[in-house]
């Protein structure tokens, strides 16, 4: 069977050539594609993991109407108290609620050189919720928040400025104002656009520089915020919370700021979705395009060969054995060329990849990538080639059933 389906391929080399080239070009195609897309969806991916999209940062503001006898351009303040209040308010949303206390602007310095950097006291998860990332030594710990500790994390520049390496800094005593500080780790400046913001424990701001009750502002970790109209309901429901407790009017806008990471990671989102289906889209109509090509001239070989098919039958040939033959052909046709496809493709992406696999933009002291790693998994490879051996088995189908139901009688009477 093998040898006469060879024999006839190699009759027709320039028409097998032509068939093989729109399958090994569709498979080609959806290949790069998926590639260069990945690209884009992979530097998305990066950049977002930079972020805490789970985050809600919720700030207080002014009122900007009067309410139950009380004046517009009141200041709301925050307290201890809102902390509980606001997780009881959404549970289903809310897995945990950290508050931030500002101390201002202070003089950081050590024997040899000072600057001016601004306090912020934190609990020990603000370092998960905003994604910190630690250069050196640790994070603020349960023991310090207990036993409100003189400890603190400073930023890259002020370690650098003061230690001249972020190494190094870890352990060291630094003079903010007239206390003293022990050093316990150095962050990133990543993000900080130019901020110089250093962290102690929570209540040692609130002990120290007397901040007590107030919180400067709220970290929310949310979950289940998914769709617009989950979001637009957390942030009915949360400012009717505070609404109830500070007595403003909870439709006005400005009384509480409450800022969303997620709002413009779910935007782009939906584009990465509709990218990635868009090249789905081009890649699976142009491997189409291929089939197609195999279908049709299938039906001509099936043309060509109704005499012969016809002499088969009238000595004794089964259907099954004509229909294997016309399928066999299609199949061998569509897997052979569409390997030379996928590997063409595969060496494409690799090639891209050298050439562009890591492009990067910086804005301000951020890289952001516009292009990474644009490669194609191999399951997904060997599946887009298995679906095309699959279109090219049932595009072979319907010109093989012509050829078995050939009469024998038509079929010899066919010049």
């Amino acid at each position: 069977m093998f040898q006469e389906i060879f024999t006839h391929l190699f009759q027709n080399k320039l028409r097998t050539a032509l068939t093989g080239l729109s399958v090994s070009v569709g498979i080609f195609l959806l290949i790069f594609l998926l590639g260069a897309g990945n690209g884009l969806i992979h530097a998305f991916e990066n950049n977002m993991s930079m972020f805490a999209v789970d985050a809600v940062r919720i700030y207080p503001g002014q009122t900007s109407k009067p309410f139950d006898g009380l004046k517009e351009w009141r200041f709301i303040n925050f307290d201890q108290n809102d902390i509980a209040s606001t997780q009881r308010a959404l549970p289903q949303h809310i897995s945990e609620v950290t508050p931030i206390t500002e101390t201002g602007q202070h003089e950081l310095a050590n024997d040899a050189h000072s600057l001016s950097a601004s306090l912020e006291g934190v609990y020990p998860q603000y370092v998960n919720m905003e994604k910190i990332l630690l250069l050196a030594g640790r994070f603020i710990n349960r023991a310090d928040v207990r036993e409100s500790r003189k400890t603190m994390v400073i930023t890259q520049t002020v370690a650098e400025e003061l230690f001249g390496e972020a190494d190094k800094a870890v352990g060291q005593l630094v003079r903010v104002d007239s206390l003293v500080f022990r050093v316990v780790g150095v962050r990133s400046t990543r993000g900080d656009f130019g901020e110089t913001t250093s962290y102690i424990p929570f209540t040692t701001a609130q002990t120290v520089y007397q901040k007590a009750p107030y919180v400067n502002r709220l970290l929310l970790r949310t979950v289940g915020l998914d769709t617009k109209e989950a979001t637009e309901r957390f942030d009915a429901t949360m400012r009717r919370s505070f609404a109830a407790r500070h007595r403003f009017a909870p439709d006005d806008p400005t009384a509480v700021w409450i800022n969303k990471a997620s709002s413009g990671s779910e935007e782009q989102g939906k584009a990465m979705s509709l990218l990635r289906i868009g090249l789905w889209t081009i890649g699976l109509l142009t491997l189409l395009s291929g089939v197609v090509s195999i279908s049709n001239i299938m039906l001509i070989t099936v043309k060509e060969r109704t005499h012969e098919f016809g002499i088969r039958k009238a000595l004794g040939a089964r259907p099954w054995s004509i229909l294997r033959s016309v399928l066999a052909e299609s199949v061998i046709i569509t897997a052979f060329f569409g390997y030379i496809g996928l590997v063409a493709g595969v060496v494409a992406t690799e090639w891209m990849n050298r050439r562009s696999g890591e492009m990067v933009m910086e804005i301000a002291d951020m890289k952001f990538y516009t292009f990474l790693d644009p490669t194609v998994d191999l399951h997904i490879a060997l599946g887009a080639l298995g679906v095309l051996i699959v279109s090219g088995l049932v595009a072979g189908f319907f010109p093989a059933r012509k050829a078995v139901r050939v009469k024998p009688i038509e079929a010899l009477n066919t010049k």
